[in-house]
């Protein structure tokens, strides 16, 4: 076999396995999808919201980054007697992952009892 017949069986049979590689994956996140219709969220909407807008750890990690520094901008607030907290509002809707609305997100957050304090105040700028 000459050297190039054997570079372009390489080839193929890489483009072969690649192809079934993503196959693969398509059939894994298809059933992923499936097992999530199936379990009941109850306690893990907040998860279960990540899953289905297909977040990344990362991700998840800023927007617990984001909402720890609205907790600690929130108790400054409350220190200095605010009572309006629509600008932690525009904060939150502005550095929130593009795949996510808002709305969905607090709902999520309050019944997985994540932020309680803050999701009941940025609820009322909705």
């Amino acid at each position: 076999m000459s050297l190039k017949r054997t570079a372009e069986y390489y080839e193929v049979k890489e483009r072969d396995e690649m192809k079934l590689l993503l196959e693969r994956i398509e059939k894994l996140e298809f059933q992923q999808k499936l097992l999530l219709k199936m379990m009941s969220p109850k306690g893990f909407e907040f998860d279960q919201l990540i899953i289905e807008k297909n977040l990344s750890e990362q991700d998840v990690m800023d927007f617990h980054r984001l909402c720890e520094e609205l907790n600690k901008e929130l108790k400054e607030q409350k220190a200095e007697g605010f009572v309006f907290y629509s600008p932690l509002f525009k904060k939150f809707n502005e550095r929130l992952h593009s795949q996510l609305e808002p709305a969905e997100v607090i709902d999520a957050c309050k019944k997985q009892k994540l932020y309680e304090e803050l999701m009941l105040l940025l609820e009322q700028n909705i």
